[in-house]
């Protein structure tokens, strides 16, 4: 499941990842990043991934498919998950994006959203 976590940045989406992801997950959240896309030409990612069991065929299929459309589209992404894998995804991604991509533990969450919305490695609220 792909659900958005907060709507308060207007040029960042902020999603979590949880369970099974599958395509309708995808054909849920793709049009939200897209309209963004459009609005800003480019955007920040914050991408929360726990728990995930499975990754959908379709929804693979349909992640390759949305990179290669946006590959300039992002600015900064941010994931966070307490697996070893995810770093290793992070980096591996990379190639595939002008965005800056950066890994973080569960427990930066508050740096990672920081630095995905203002570039910044502390978060400082706005007054």
């Amino acid at each position: 499941m792909i659900h958005l976590i907060t709507e308060e940045y207007e040029d960042t989406v902020a999603m979590k990842m949880t369970g099974d992801i599958t395509k309708k997950d995808y054909d849920i959240i793709i049009p939200v990043i897209e309209d963004k896309i459009k609005r800003f030409e480019k955007i920040n990612l914050y991408c929360e991934v726990e728990n995930v069991s499975s990754l959908n065929p379709g929804a693979i299929w349909e992640d390759l498919k949305f990179d290669a459309k946006h590959y300039k589209s992002f600015e900064r992404v941010a994931v966070v998950g307490a697996k070893d894998w995810l770093e290793w995804l992070s980096k591996f991604a990379k190639p595939f994006t002008t965005a800056s991509i950066n890994y973080y533990d569960t427990s930066q969450k508050a740096k990672a959203m920081a630095w995905v919305v203002q570039g910044k490695e502390e978060y400082e609220p706005e007054h």
